[in-house]
């Protein structure tokens, strides 16, 4: 499950060649999962999904504050993605420098990132070093530096490359499409910020969302590794126990993405044209979720046996690439995809995902596309969780979706109860609007002209 827009600097410590081989081993099935997957509560009441083990000595876990982007002052986009730039930039009695080195030494991975609905963090060590690791990702959560040298340092990496995306169509696009879809809802506004906020972030700014969003009560973990049970309740209590019990969040509203039909454009002067486009989702509560998955799976999210990689690709040879895919979060959702095409076949490109996308919503799938569809999709969940760190990840974000323990059990019979009758409705229900369309790239009546004829975009 993926999040385009959540964008985020997150470090990531580089393992030498020997733990790397053994991280690379570190695999098990989902159906040993199911059966090992513990609600952990540790002593002082911090709890976790866990699954216990012992297969190679290392230790992944994930885990998540509730607040995310969607947190930042309405002036002040990327707060978020700077706090999380900047919690391993020293803390406690530790420099940048000293603290990197720490995590060198030991071979620990640590990393902070921001989605619009949660604050994120990621840790992997070896079984041996869990002490120093636990104890390092408490320090950063509990006292970080924020050092006027090291802000003004990753601020100048953020703002470098939100310079580079004014003239990358595809950031362009997605920040258009984003505009477009949502508007003045904080879901409008880009994860890492603009160009005209992000100078303007103080050090106060960081650590009041600090202080309001990294707190117990919207924390939820996932870990998995060789550890037992007594061991893991010590360290999340010694990790996370001294955090404030309660956040203090703005309200952020619930929000339907725009209604299709609307298309907008953005001038650049590039010789491809990106092309965006999606509109309203299915939520990841909503009863018919499961049929929208597979039957998006057969349009756009299936690779190279989708509908639209076939119209698209095959057929006409228009593009390279097009992917379709949908998108949930806590207060909308919304389906999206794209492509790149030669400037002036970028309107043939356009219709031909059009028409493609009014057929499936009038006619919805065919049976045959519908039973290998979901053929795909429950042997696909065998690869998708196949690592220590992935199945953390994975039981994060049940955690978030506020699916029970047992879903990975659960999920393969949800997606074979899957109807035809029910796929033909989600499709109508996602895609009988049309589409939000954006296209980033050269003029319609400048396409088929030489670059140094077309003006330059500001």
């Amino acid at each position: 499950m993926t999040y385009p827009f959540a964008f985020s600097r997150a470090r990531r410590i580089a393992l030498s060649v020997a733990t790397g081989a053994v991280l690379t081993l570190a695999t098990i099935s989902p159906s040993q999962a199911a059966a090992k997957i513990q609600h952990l509560i540790s002593p002082g009441g911090i709890e976790a999904w866990f699954v216990q083990d012992a297969t190679v000595p290392l230790i992944a876990m994930e885990y998540s504050f509730a607040g995310g982007s969607a947190q930042d002052p309405k002036d002040k986009s990327g707060v978020a993605n700077l706090v999380g730039d900047l919690l391993d930039e020293g803390s406690g009695d530790l420099d940048s420098k000293t603290f990197h080195e720490r995590l060198d030494r030991r071979a620990i991975e640590l990393s902070f990132s921001a989605t619009r609905d949660s604050f994120r963090g990621s840790l992997r060590m070896l079984r041996d070093n869990k002490d120093e690791a636990f104890d390092l990702l408490r320090m950063a959560l509990t006292s970080p530096h924020f050092e006027a040298a090291d802000v003004e340092r990753i601020r100048s990496q953020v703002i470098s490359g939100l310079r580079r995306e004014t003239t990358n169509p595809s950031s362009l696009a997605s920040r258009k499409f984003l505009e477009v879809a949502f508007g003045d809802h904080p879901y409008g506004r880009q994860t890492n910020g603009s160009l005209d906020s992000v100078p303007t972030i103080t050090v106060a700014d960081m650590k009041d969302y600090v202080g309001r969003v990294l707190a117990k009560d919207g924390l939820k973990i996932a870990v998995v590794g060789d550890v037992d049970p007594a061991t893991l309740g010590k360290l999340l209590d010694q990790t996370f126990g001294a955090l404030p019990a309660k956040a203090s969040l703005v309200p952020v509203p619930d929000i339907e993405a725009g209604k299709p039909p609307q298309r907008a454009f953005v001038p650049l002067d590039v010789p491809q044209t990106v092309i965006t486009f999606g509109g309203p989702g299915v939520k990841r509560n909503d009863p018919n979720f499961m049929a929208a998955y597979v039957v998006n799976h057969i349009l756009g999210g299936g690779g190279l046996s989708s509908r639209l990689y076939r119209e698209v690709r095959e057929k006409r040879g228009l593009a390279y690439s097009v992917f379709e895919s949908l998108l949930w979060m806590e207060h909308s959702a919304v389906f999206i995809g794209n492509t790149g095409t030669r400037a002036d076949r970028a309107g043939d490109t356009i219709d031909a995902i059009e028409k493609e996308v009014r057929r499936i919503a009038e006619e919805g799938p065919t049976q045959k596309e519908l039973d290998e569809a979901k053929s795909y999709l429950k042997g696909s969940q065998m690869l998708a969780l196949d690592t220590s760190s992935k199945l953390a990840q994975a039981l994060l974000q049940y955690q978030q979706d506020k699916l029970p323990i047992d879903y990975i059990e659960k999920r393969n019979a949800i997606v074979d109860a899957v109807t035809f009758d029910d796929a033909k409705t989600a499709a109508k229900c996602l895609w009988g609007q049309g589409l939000l369309t954006v296209v980033v790239g050269r003029a319609p009546q400048a396409a088929a002209q030489p670059a140094a004829a077309v003006p330059k975009s500001n």
